[in-house]
């Protein structure tokens, strides 16, 4: 299904196939390894290239969860090199990324399709892999 790599701070999912429906980031194979963002800072990639048609959901969406009250976090997902959703949270345990899939679409290629999000916490963080989760496609 999909090939994850954690460093500190990073998490990157290979998708082998276009996965549908919500998957959470236990399901995707997440470990706690990658749950504690000791930095506050975290970059999640999402390597779509192996994965032929691209047929996204109507709303792609990233939903985050963390076990901490978060004061303020700044969001940057990015899609093939190109700013896609910069947005600042503010005061909470979750953030909602809505994707735009017309966006998505256009900027697809036939090579390389990378979704990289990245988040800014005022302190150390923790993911709720459970209730953390993405949904790309349909």
């Amino acid at each position: 299904m999909s090939k994850i790599e954690i460093n500190q701070g990073e998490i990157k999912v290979k998708f082998n196939e276009p996965t549908s429906g919500k998957l959470s980031f236990e399901q995707l194979g997440i470990s706690n390894d990658g749950a504690k963002l000791e930095g506050g800072l975290l970059r999640l990639v999402f390597d779509l290239e192996g994965i032929g048609e691209h047929d996204y959901y109507q709303v792609p969406t990233i939903e985050l969860f963390y076990e901490e009250n978060m004061s303020e976090t700044h969001w940057v997902c990015e899609f093939n090199g190109k700013t896609i959703l910069d947005k600042l949270d503010h005061y909470g345990h979750s953030t909602i990324l809505l994707l735009n899939r017309k966006v998505l679409s256009e900027l697809e290629q036939h090579h390389e399709n990378v979704l990289i999000v990245h988040a800014e916490f005022p302190q150390p963080a923790k993911l709720n892999l459970k209730e953390s989760s993405i949904r790309l496609f349909k």
